[in-house]
């Protein structure tokens, strides 16, 4: 099966690729790799996912944003590359959670995005390496902020 084709197994609604909300490009292509820029829990909507987890937000509804915040880089990946098919794996991920001080299961919140990934790209190849940790406010309150680097085929 094909990464499109899990994909629409899975009957996965993507938003639409979200505009650079400032001076970057949303994914730079080199070497064989797709660096995807940070990318925010942008609903289906255009609305975003605020909050601190760990007082705005429970574990749970982190993991959602998480998992949102996956959705949103999809998209963003099928505008630049025409099709998820030319991604043959996740490299590495890097997630960030906006965190109360007191919350310490950043992992768990990113594992959101990780196993989204590993749904739409297979065990084998949508598993990368990962570091997720909590931090003061993301922009705009997001909830999470995750960025990638994905191998072309």
């Amino acid at each position: 099966m094909t990464n499109e084709q899990r994909l629409a197994a899975l009957q996965l609604v993507l938003p639409a690729a979200p505009a650079p909300a400032a001076v970057y490009k949303p994914v730079v292509i080199t070497a064989g790799l797709a660096w995807v820029s940070g990318h925010g829990p942008v609903c289906s909507d255009g609305s975003l996912i605020r909050g601190r987890v760990g007082s705005d937000l429970s574990l749970e509804e982190g993991y959602a944003a998480a998992r949102q915040v996956g959705l949103a880089m999809l998209a963003t990946l099928r505008a630049e590359l025409g099709s998820l098919d030319r991604i043959k794996r996740v490299v590495k991920l890097l997630g960030l959670v906006n965190s109360a001080p007191d919350f310490y299961d950043h992992p768990k919140v990113i594992n959101g995005c990780s196993e989204l990934f590993a749904a739409v790209f297979g065990e084998e190849c949508g598993i990368g390496a990962r570091s997720a940790f909590g931090t003061g406010p993301l922009p705009g309150n997001i909830a999470a902020e995750i960025e990638g680097v994905f191998e072309l085929a």
